[in-house]
């Protein structure tokens, strides 16, 4: 036969029947399925992050009231802000019971506050600034996933707390509180020699008050004098003034008579040059004249000496006028200087009394202002101490705290080594179930002529079940040593892992060998559909709680993701008490296909036609 003519020929057998038809129609939108199925399963994942369960811990005890500053816990304000934020499904729990749901796989991951978290926050205002620490604990063999999506959980809630501050407004405030404190100091230095000062000048003003009022008494007492003064400067004014009247008198008289005495005394010698003349004229000889003159001239001496003497005395009259008058106008003065010292002696009495009354006032404002330096003092020096005196390296290391005031620790129950790793679980299952699928597209699932010739139905089942199974045991062998080798994965438990491969090998082979038997070609169909499926809701790569309703239900139905899960719990080193569950699971499907396929084949074995000797449509 020719090329076209085989052509034509298979085309008319595939689309020999209506079903023929549908089956080949069916498997053109395998495509269309598996992509419109994956791409539902995966339009909004972190649409449905809120409903991932999440363990929150917290143990913040908060930082006591100081001063004005009331008591606080930030912890505790983040574990609301968490709880209403609605970005997860929080449950609060005890350390005690996020442990075990973390390892039990109730929460995916949990994310814990610490004890100290409030005081590190407010520790930047201190002389040991540290950051605080959230701790993010995740399970990778619950979710790999998971411990990504909690990174990023945990990375949002540092960056709210970091918001809160930042390092520049930090160092300048904190560099403003170092100048407050600075200029605390000097105002502390300050207020302490006012407080001295204050107290000394109250002292003084006291002393001051008290000679202020002796002062008072003084001048009141010299008030009185002064007018008594005036009194007695004026009489003597007035008597000076008498004295110096009658002393001018008697100048003027002495100096008349000094003039005469004087006129005469000069007068003497021609007074005796005279009486020798006359003498003379009469005849008289010159001794009887010299005798005569020897009797006048004792006379003249005497009178010589008088005006001598009264000369003297009229000076010493002149002299005594001229003091008087001095005296008369120095009483005058005296007079009129009483007066005004009087006067001004009223007025210092007067200001006396009233500086008497402002040292009083001002000793009782000294002692207001003694006591209030004093509490200024006090105060001030009670403030500084509050204010940690800080160097520029302390104050950069505070600025710092406080912009990135957290860290994040992070710990791993089960670790995958890297993501290649963390979807390996996933791809290994999947690879199971299209092994099993594309070996029933080749070996016939059950044997016709053994159908036929009426062997024990069981002994049918079981071989039709291990040819396919056997093969896929040959595949998962292959593939686990391509995944230990070639991509060098670690295996926490090796041989179990490779044990829970052959096993869903075995599971997978039973449930397709069933769909086979009960259906034929629409059977074998139904299988690639299934691998659909299970692809979507396995859970392999976000959490199966991020799936819509009707595909979260079937991952608690269908194979697949128990085989992920005991894969996970087996490679990573998690929680071994889950595999005997999952195991369970899987021997329950694959126990119960065989014996829906021994029904099967028991069925056929009843009634045959020679319709079930034609070939199938599919193999």
């Amino acid at each position: 036969m020719k090329i076209p003519a085989m052509i034509a020929a298979e085309l008319r057998r595939l689309t020999a029947t209506r079903m023929a038809v549908i089956a080949l129609i069916a498997l053109m939108c395998v495509p269309i399925l598996y992509g419109g199925l994956y791409l539902w399963a995966n339009q909004d994942p972190y649409g449905k992050l809120a409903d991932v369960p999440v363990g929150l811990v917290v143990e913040d005890t908060g930082v006591a009231a100081s001063g004005d500053q009331p008591a606080s816990n930030y912890g505790e304000q983040v574990a609301d802000q968490l709880m209403s934020s609605g970005t997860f499904a929080w449950q609060r729990l005890t350390p005690a019971e996020a442990q075990a749901s973390l390892a039990q796989g109730g929460v995916d991951f949990t994310v814990t506050i610490p004890a100290d978290f409030s005081a590190a926050l407010t520790s930047a205002a201190g002389t040991d600034p540290h950051a605080a620490t959230i701790s993010l604990q995740t399970n990778d063999a619950n979710n790999y996933l998971a411990s990504t999506i909690g990174s990023q959980a945990v990375a949002k809630i540092q960056v709210s707390v970091t918001q809160l501050v930042g390092k520049q407004a930090a160092l300048r405030l904190l560099t403003g509180i170092s100048d407050i404190r600075s200029n605390l100091v000097t105002a502390a230095d300050g207020a302490t020699s006012l407080a001295s000062g204050a107290d000394a000048a109250a002292s003084g003003a006291n002393t001051a008050a008290a000679g202020a009022a002796q002062l008072s008494d003084g001048t009141s007492q010299l008030a009185a004098g002064a007018g008594t003064l005036s009194a007695g400067a004026d009489r003597v004014a007035s008597g000076a003034a008498q004295v110096a009247s009658g002393t001018a008198q008697l100048a003027q008289t002495a100096d008349q008579v000094g003039a005469v005495a004087n006129q005469a005394a000069g007068a003497l010698p021609q007074v005796r040059s005279a009486i020798a003349q006359q003498l003379a004229d009469q005849g008289l000889t010159q001794a009887q004249i010299d005798q005569v003159l020897a009797q006048l001239d004792p006379l003249g001496t005497q009178l010589t000496a008088a005006n001598t003497q009264l000369q003297a005395a009229v000076g010493k009259i002149d002299q005594l006028n001229a003091g008087a008058q001095q005296v008369s106008s120095g009483a005058s003065q005296v007079a009129d200087g009483a007066s005004s010292l009087a006067s001004g002696a009223d007025a210092a009495a007067s200001g006396a009394s009233q500086l008497k009354d402002g040292t009083a006032q001002l000793a009782s404002g000294l002692t207001t202002l003694d006591q209030g330096a004093a509490k200024l003092r006090d105060g001030l020096e009670s403030g500084l101490s509050q204010i940690p005196d800080s160097s520029a390296e302390l104050r950069e290391k505070q600025a710092e705290t406080i912009s990135d005031p957290v860290t994040v620790t992070s710990g791993k129950l089960a670790s995958a080594e890297d993501y290649g790793a963390g979807l390996a679980p996933f791809f290994v299952a999947l690879a199971g179930w299209i092994g099993i699928y594309a070996l029933f597209l080749i070996v016939k699932p059950i044997s016709r002529r053994a159908v036929t010739a009426l062997h024990s139905p069981l002994r049918v089942t079981v071989a039709g079940w291990l040819t396919p199974g056997l093969l896929g045991g040959v595949q998962m062998l292959g593939l686990f040593g391509v995944l230990a080798v070639a991509l060098g994965f670690t295996f926490a438990n090796p041989v179990a892992t490779l044990g829970i491969m052959l096993v869903a090998s075995l599971t997978y082979a039973a449930i397709v060998l069933a769909l086979n038997v009960w259906l034929g070609s629409v059977g074998q169909f139904l299988g690639l559909v299934l691998m659909v499926l299970q692809l979507v809701t396995a859970g392999g790569t976000f959490p199966w709680q991020t799936l819509p309703g009707p595909l979260a239900a079937l991952h608690h139905v269908l194979p697949m993701g128990y085989v992920v899960d005991a894969m996970r719990q087996l490679m990573y080193g998690g929680d071994l008490s889950r595999v005997p569950g999952d195991l369970a699971v899987l021997f329950t499907w694959m126990i119960g296909a065989l014996l829906l396929a021994a029904i099967g084949v028991t069925r056929m074995t009843h009634r045959r036609t020679l319709r079930d000797l034609q070939p199938s449509l599919i193999g």
